[in-house]
């Protein structure tokens, strides 16, 4: 039998305190706001490797703007008269942001010189050349970042700088930002509620009214009973609401319909449990003081080697050439993103990461179940509990939209910006000045 979900994790940031635990403690934050402006959020991809010169696929850098990517991967199949399968993408971006990444389109027999210029006053494809294979997801080195922070004074630069330089010595936490559990913070919930098998719950946080966020007529009319009222309210662009909604009111049981999420779907919600898992042992570690070391039995990962990983002995814990490791960042311990494939840690280390899965009431048993049912959904990975962050710049600046602070720096591929900027702003703390 399971317990029900701990109230302590039961958010995308839970804490045991209503403070986040932040790297950089005895900074202020500069609080302000994000992403007024797209030109306020620029992202570039830092490439894998290079377009290979030839090949049946065309490789292309593009810059888009307040699109997402699966929006703009729409755009460019459509362009070149291909299946949105064709196109390959090394990762997702931000869609309020401009932000230019790297593309394949596959088109054999064909060049670039047999296609239109693509004109968009969103999208511009900056250079194109041949590639012998499709660029796949994760084939990214990481990504640069050049973000300001509007309303705030130009002085708080200084403690921006100070935040990003603790931040570049001791690493940033890598924890998942907000993003991944969606508009309304339920991405894992639902995920939960999917590894459980309980359908009805699935379809009421996917359909039904959300704790604290304004009414949705959409929403009520699902929670009053009014199933096609409810489709009848739903914007069409909630695309995976609509298809569990239209199974409902063909009669469909909650088992069916919330089948008809989509695999797509279906995935990204257990993704994003698997995400809050992992975010609850790294706030674990940081409340223990744990996060700049290596635990007998953690899995460990050497940064500049992908998908090195090695459990650390009980003699190897406390040797001065791996503390040395860990000092210099070469080194970090990971976390839990569990499933079939997951390597397990050991000794106190699986203490840890077992224990944030009881807290969401939820059993290894219970994960492989769901991994076997849907393929692909959650095979399981480790996940570094701390990335460098490279190259910080800061300045204070003003335009005519007002002062901001411009933070800049790189991060790996799968890490997330807006938690930098999170140890910047602190905005549970902070009043701008």
């Amino acid at each position: 039998m399971h317990e029900p979900l701990d109230e302590s994790t039961s958010g995308p940031a839970a804490r045991d305190s209503d403070q986040p635990t932040y790297r950089s403690e005895d900074v202020p934050g500069t609080g302000g706001t994000l992403k007024t402006r797209e030109e306020d959020f620029l992202v570039d991809e830092l490439p894998l490797y290079p377009p290979s010169g030839e090949g049946e696929h065309l490789m292309m850098l593009v810059e888009k703007r307040g699109l997402s990517t699966l929006h703009m991967v729409g755009m460019l199949a459509r362009h070149f008269g291909v299946q949105n399968s064709a196109v390959g993408y090394a990762g997702l971006k931000d869609k309020q942001a401009i932000t230019r990444q790297h593309l394949t389109v596959h088109v054999p027999g064909k060049s670039i010189e047999d296609f239109p210029s693509l004109q968009h006053d969103r999208i511009q494809i900056l250079w194109v050349d041949k590639h012998d294979r499709k660029l796949r997801r994760g084939h990214l080195e990481g990504n640069g970042f050049s973000i300001r922070v509007r309303g705030v004074s130009m002085q708080s630069a200084l403690h921006a700088h100070r935040t990003l330089a603790i931040l570049e010595a001791k690493g940033m936490p890598n924890r998942f930002g907000e993003q991944r559990f969606g508009q309304w913070g339920t991405n894992h919930l639902i995920g939960r509620a999917l590894v459980l098998g309980r359908a009805q719950e699935a379809c009421d946080l996917l359909l039904g009214p959300i704790a604290g966020v304004q009414s949705d007529p959409s929403r009520d009319a699902y929670a009053a009973g009014d199933v096609s009222g409810a489709l009848d309210a739903l914007p069409k662009s909630a695309q995976a609401e609509r298809r569990v909604l239209e199974a409902l009111v063909r009669g469909a049981s909650p088992k069916r319909a919330v089948e008809r999420m989509g695999r797509t779907e279906i995935a990204f919600m257990g993704s994003a449990l698997q995400s809050a898992i992992f975010n609850a042992v790294l706030d674990e570690r940081m409340r223990a003081g744990e996060l700049d070391t290596l635990l007998p039995g953690d899995v460990a990962t050497v940064h500049d080697a992908r998908k090195t990983t090695f459990v650390v002995s009980d003699d190897e814990a406390g040797s001065s050439e791996l503390l040395d490791r860990l000092a210099r960042l070469e080194v970090s311990a990971t976390g839990p993103l569990w499933g079939p494939r997951m390597r397990l840690a050991q000794g106190k280390a699986a203490e840890v990461e077992r224990a944030a899965m009881e807290r969401f009431g939820l059993t290894i048993e219970d994960m492989e179940r769901f991994a076997k049912k849907h393929r692909g959904a959650i095979d399981g990975d480790r996940r570094a509990l701390r990335v460098p962050l490279k190259y910080p710049q800061v300045e204070g600046g003003a335009d005519e939209h007002g002062t901001y602070v411009r933070c800049g720096f790189e991060l790996p591929r799968g890490s997330f910006a807006t938690v930098a900027m999170a140890e910047v702003m602190k905005l549970d703390r902070a009043s701008s000045s």
